[in-house]
This record gives structure tokens, C-alpha cells and sequence, in this order.
């Protein structure tokens, strides 16, 4: 009897199936109910607005103040507000940053601030400490002028390395572009401007703005109401309200018409694209669900549209996505790729495609669905969070949203249609009407481009520029010309006969790790070049006895011709004075180009081995600057690899670069040599 009602049960979904009519699509589930709660909230008397999320979970607790503001204008004071925010946490009237420092720690808290607010997080039982302390922070700040001149310093280095980052490039383009130089978001930071903020206009920044009847406070975790509401009191009561200003800006607008806009940087590998549009959509407009759907579908993430296109079919980019922002001031829609340089113009008309065919082809009713499905689940997995509660609570309040917003979202976004979808897509995204910009090395990308729109050409601050001209290179400089003037910089003829025998040692960091490089060099042919983690070899070249060995994590590898042709160049140390002895060599002089801002012969390369790069020579010193070749790099494909010479320093009168970048487009190598020897007297026998 047992078995046979398993047997029965077993069969029960059988019979269930079997009174399903599978040739019809079920019928979507209505909305599920949720129940999101409340913060308690009060407001003290100085205006300041306080939230609270009771969570007993864990003993913990933070607190965040938020200004209520979307930015200023800061024009030839750009990076005030950012050095604001870093200087408050400098110290305060009672306390040196050191000190301030030494009591966050010994509570095991943590205190941030940034230009528009500050946080505080800590366990409970410390956390009424902790509060005082974020009180001084932000009541008492002292606005060391020690700390404003380091704060300064830091963000002039910051901004000197972002000068030759492609992302940052084409950030302060695609911002200057789309609003203007009179609109907050359009605000581009120099040196120049760092240099002109002064210590009062911090103060003045802090006076103007940071007023309790402009700010927020909440708190999440471990606290009752009536305990935050006691803390707030304590801390933040005593803060004199104020009038706000209330500036009001011009709403950008789209461009008449789509236009290329291309940032010259000759050291690319790949371009960076981005397609933007600034839009009039603000938070909690109506169209918002529905333009989120609309977006994920197009470019959201992996499964998106521009992903499963430019990535998986056409094998132009990594990645492709787009972003739709809704903002109080102005919205965007963007959308952007790192593409290999050749493939620069087929992507851009793929981003064209895509963006005309999901306003213009019908989305099915499944793709839709399978997008709220996702953006359901990903709104309830939120919840999980008390501080989204919080921060449910604090938009409402910011941007002035029904009471209900986020109670009714799964209702709102199950109601999404196809028709809905594209709607809005008609409505934003607007392919006649992009700033579309393009950071790469023009003399590669632009042929082609015009089909898409009118071509313009920008320095890295937004401003328009020529398009870069080609300089013509004087009859009298020949390939032999610029190789005999690049050895003879490197080293002369006494100092290139002394040289017997050099050892090399640094570091390379990729990808945030430090490995161990040792090239050694005697001549005039022996050779080894030795990579190490942490005392495991993980690479080896050598050429010792004429016998060629390449080494792999123990792996032994075969080496081809070029190969062997490459390491004979390594060995011979002074590789351009063994490219001028090398005979069936092809050599021709391709022009002049910029090469971190100093003019550059590019000088191209076959050998009689087969191998083809391309090297640059510094005009005025003769010295090798960058060289430029493809390689296979196995599943990636073919690789362009740039690799750039910098802080040549003299070693026994032989010039020998000391740092070396190697740019590989969306990876980079840096590789610093701190430990360099000449005629140590090493043998051929010490190298194993």
C-alpha cells in the first residue's frame, strides 16, 4: 500500500500537466503586495531633518548628513567643493587631525566627509562618542592651511595622471559638451583652478551652503528613535539655521544634430566611444520605470543589447552599456565601449543600429517580461538593506516623490508594455541628436566617421581644436640618420666599448600587483630576463652559449624565429645600434608625431626575421621613446602593445630608461627599475 501511494504521487504532476493548455502563454501574476516600513522621522527646531531605521540585527549603528544640493558653478575655482569636503575631516578646533585620527581608531569607528555631507559608522555601545566626534567634524572644523596646501598637492598629482587617462579624457569633454561651462556639471578642474581656491573660500563654501534646514541626518541600525532623536539634539541642535541660496541654471539641451567629436590621443591602442544626450528627466517623473526598463534592455548589463552586439557578435569591445540618469537638474542618456582602433567606425554605426532599432522594431512581450522579472527581483533583494529604507526615505524627501513611490513600484512595473518600452525610447533616446565623443588617436579612427555626422576635434578641456595636421619630415633625416643619432644619444663610442655587463632589478605592477624583474645583461650575447611572485619563478628568457630557452611555471616553450630574433636584439643591449647592423632590414621614416606632448620621428620596422614595429625617437634628444607592436595573445587575439620609455638616467655614461609603461588598452604595466648595476663583473657561469 506504501509503494503504491508513492507510485500515485510520483504521478500527480503528470496528471496536472496533462490539464495544462501549453499552447497558450500563461497569464502574468499580478503585482505582488509588499510592505516597505517606515523610518520614524522628526524634524528639530534649527530645520534639520532627521530619518530613523531601527535594525537590532547586529549591535551597530551609522549616521549620514547629506547637504540638500546638486552642485555650484565653481568656473575658475573648480575643485573648491572637492577640497572642501577633504579639508573637514583635517581636524577640528579642539582636535589636530592626528589626534581626531587616534580617537576614531580607538573606537573602532569610522568618520568620512565628502563636499556635500558626512557619515559615521561604529558599534553601539561607541557610537554616542563616535556622535561628538562627527559634531566637532562638522560645528568645529579648524581648516589647517597645512592640510589645504597637501589636499592641493594631492589633487594636482591626481589630476596630472588623469591628463593621459582616456576615461577621464573623455569625461571632462562629454561633460563640458553636454552642459556648458555655466552649468554645474560642466565644470572642468586644471591646475590652475586648484592653485586659485584660497582657505576662505572653504570657509566661505561652509557658511553659505551647510545649514541644518538644508541638510538630512539619518541613522540605521542598532538605535531607537527616541535615542536618535536625544543624539541629534546633543549633537547637531545647537547648529544655526540659515538662508540657502536657491541658483537656477539653463536646461541643456540636445545638439541640433549628431556630431563626432574626437580627442586626439596618438598613444591609444583603442578608442573610447560615448554617446550622450542630456534629457529633461527627473526623478520620480512617470516615465522613469518604464525608461529603466527600456534601458536595461538596451545596454543594462550582459545581457543587454549593445552587449550581445558589439561584444558577443561583432568582437569590437569587452563591453558596451548604456545608462539612463534621471537627475533634478538635467538627465542623460549615455552609452559607451573601449573598441579597438580599426574597429572605431563599424562600432559606432552598431551603437547607431541598436539605438534606432529599439525605437523603431516592436519589443516582444517576452524580452520585455524577462526585464521586469529582473528589475522585480533586484527592487525586492534591495530590501534586504535597511539602509535602503533609508534611502526610500530620503529621496522622497529630496525630490519631493509621492509618499507611495516606492510602495507601488512593483505595481508601476508590472504595468510596463512593449508599447510603453518603446515609447519612451522614442522619447530619450535620440540618435540624431548626440554629442558622440571619441578619445583615440585620430590618425587612425576618423577616416570614416563623417558618415555620421559633422567631425570636430577637442583639446582634453573641452576646447575645439584643429584637427591635428601630419608634420612633414626634412629630406636630410633617413631611418640610418635617426638610429645612428639614437645610439649615439644613449651612449658614445668610449662609453659602448666599456660596457661589459649589466644587471637590472624592479618591480612591475599589474593589475595591482607587484612582481619581481631582473634582466641581465653581458655582452655581447649572453641574456636573461627572470619574472617572480613572492620567490616563485613565473617566467624566464634566456640566451646563454647560444642556446635559446624560454620557461613558462616550469614549462618549457618553444621558441620561433622572431622570437629568437627578438631576444638577439635584448641581448645586444644597444638595440638600436644592432638595428643599424642588421642587413635586409626594411626601414621607413612614417612622419612626426606627438609623443607625451614632444615631437617624435615615428620610424618603422621590418626585419629580416620577420618581425614588424614600429619605434619613436625624441626629435631633440635622439632617445627612444615608444615603440609599438602587434602580438598574439592566444584567445584575446591580436594585441597592440605600446610600451613607452621615460627617466633615462646615466650609468657609466650609457643612458638607460629606468621606468617603462606598457599600455595593452585596457590593461597597463608598469615596470621601474630601482636597482641597476654596470660592470659588476658578472660571468656567463653565475647565470643559471
Amino acid at each position: 500500500m506504501k509503494k503504491t501511494l508513492l507510485y500515485i504521487i510520483a504521478l500527480m504532476p503528470l496528471f496536472a500537466a496533462a490539464q495544462i493548455d501549453r499552447s497558450k502563454a500563461p497569464q502574468p501574476a499580478k503585482a505582488p503586495e509588499i510592505k516597505i516600513g517606515q523610518p520614524a522621522t522628526f524634524t528639530l527646531a534649527n530645520g534639520l531633518k532627521v530619518f530613523v531605521v531601527q535594525n537590532n540585527k547586529l549591535p551597530r549603528v551609522s549616521a549620514s548628513l547629506t547637504i540638500d544640493m546638486d552642485g555650484i558653478v565653481e568656473g575658475e575655482k573648480t575643485g573648491l567643493t572637492s577640497m572642501a569636503g577633504s579639508l573637514l575631516r583635517r581636524g577640528t578646533t579642539k582636535m589636530s587631525k592626528a589626534k581626531l585620527d587616534e580617537e576614531i581608531d580607538f573606537l573602532g569607528a569610522s568618520i568620512n566627509t565628502s563636499a556635500t555631507g558626512a557619515s559615521a559608522f561604529s558599534l553601539k555601545e561607541n557610537f554616542p562618542k563616535v556622535m561628538a566626534l562627527l559634531s566637532d567634524v562638522v560645528l568645529r572644523p579648524s581648516f589647517p592651511a597645512d592640510e589645504l596646501e597637501k589636499i592641493r598637492r594631492q589633487e594636482i598629482s591626481g589630476l596630472q595622471a588623469a591628463k593621459d587617462d582616456p576615461a577621464s579624457i573623455a569625461e571632462n569633454v562629454v561633460n563640458r559638451l553636454t552642459f556648458g561651462k555655466d552649468h554645474p556639471y560642466g565644470d572642468i578642474a586644471t591646475e590652475q583652478t586648484i592653485n586659485n581656491v584660497k582657505l576662505e573660500d572653504i570657509k566661505n563654501y561652509f557658511n553659505t551652503w551647510w545649514k541644518p534646514n538644508n541638510a538630512y541626518l539619518v541613522f540605521v541600525g542598532d538605535i531607537t528613535p527616541t535615542e536618535a532623536r536625544t543624539l541629534a539634539e546633543k549633537s547637531f541642535g545647537a547648529w544655526q539655521k540659515g538662508t540657502v541660496p536657491k541658483p537656477t541654471y539653463k536646461q541643456p539641451t540636445p545638439p541640433q544634430k549628431t556630431y563626432i567629436a574626437i580627442v586626439n590621443r596618438p598613444a591609444s591602442v583603442q578608442s573610447l566611444i560615448t554617446f550622450v544626450t542630456p534629457l529633461a528627466l527627473k526623478p520620480g517623473a512617470s516615465d522613469v520605470i518604464p525608461a529603466s526598463v527600456m534601458n536595461n534592455i538596451l545596454g543594462g548589463g550582459f545581457s543587454g543589447r549593445l552587449f550581445a552586439n558589439l561584444r558577443e557578435k561583432r568582437g569590437f569591445t569587452y563591453g558596451a552599456y548604456s545608462n539612463l540618469n534621471p537627475d533634478r537638474l538635467v538627465g542623460t542618456f549615455r552609452a559607451s565601449a573601449s573598441v579597438r582602433n580599426e574597429k572605431t567606425d563599424s562600432a559606432v554605426g552598431e551603437f547607431l543600429n541598436e539605438f534606432n532599432r529599439i525605437r523603431t522594431e516592436a519589443l516582444t512581450a517576452d524580452e520585455v517580461s524577462r526585464m521586469k522579472n529582473y528589475l522585480s527581483g533586484s527592487f525586492a533583494r534591495s530590501l534586504e538593506n535597511p539602509a535602503t529604507i533609508a534611502n526610500f526615505a530620503l529621496n522622497i524627501a529630496r525630490y519631493n516623490l509621492p509618499a507611495n513611490y516606492y510602495q507601488d513600484y512593483l505595481k508601476n512595473l508590472a504595468s510596463v508594455s512593449p508599447t510603453t518600452v518603446q515609447d519612451v525610447a522614442k522619447k530619450y533616446v535620440l540618435p540624431g541628436q548626440m554629442h558622440v565623443v571619441i578619445v583615440g588617436n585620430a590618425k587612425e579612427i576618423a577616416p570614416g566617421l563623417q558618415k555620421y555626422g559633422e567631425v570636430k576635434y577637442y583639446d582634453v578641456y573641452g576646447n575645439e581644436t584643429a584637427p591635428p595636421a601630419a608634420q612633414a619630415v626634412d629630406p636630410s633625416v633617413t631611418p640610418q640618420s635617426i638610429l645612428q643619432k639614437a645610439a649615439n644619444a644613449t651612449a658614445n663610442q668610449q662609453a659602448a666599448a666599456a660596457l661589459k655587463d649589466v644587471t637590472m632589478k624592479g618591480k612591475a605592477s599589474i593589475m595591482g600587483q607587484n612582481i619581481d624583474v631582473e634582466q641581465i645583461n653581458i655582452l655581447p650575447n649572453t641574456f636573461s630576463f627572470a619574472v617572480s611572485m613572492g620567490g616563485m619563478q613565473l617566467q624566464k628568457q634566456q640566451l646563454k652559449d647560444g642556446k635559446y630557452t624560454q620557461t613558462a611555471q616550469g614549462q618549457t616553450m618553444e621558441l620561433d624565429a622572431k622570437a629568437k630574433e627578438d631576444i638577439d636584439e635584448r641581448a645586444a643591449f644597444f638595440s638600436d645600434a644592432y638595428l643599424l647592423q642588421q642587413k635586409g632590414n626594411q626601414y621607413t621614416v612614417a612622419g612626426i608625431e606627438k609623443v607625451e606632448g614632444k615631437d617624435a620621428y615615428v620610424l618603422q620596422v621590418k626585419t629580416a626575421g620577420g618581425r614588424e614595429f614600429t619605434n619613436y625617437y625624441d626629435v631633440a634628444s635622439g632617445l627612444k621613446v615608444k615603440t609599438v607592436q602587434t602580438q598574439d595573445a592566444g584567445p584575446m587575439g591580436q594585441v597592440t602593445m605600446q610600451s613607452y620609455f621615460y627617466d633615462y638616467k646615466p650609468f657609466n655614461g650609457v643612458q638607460i630608461p629606468t621606468r617603462i609603461v606598457i599600455d595593452m588598452g585596457q590593461m597597463q604595466q608598469e615596470l621601474k627599475f630601482d636597482d641597476i648595476k654596470v660592470n659588476s663583473g658578472i660571468k656567463p657561469a653565475d647565470i643559471k
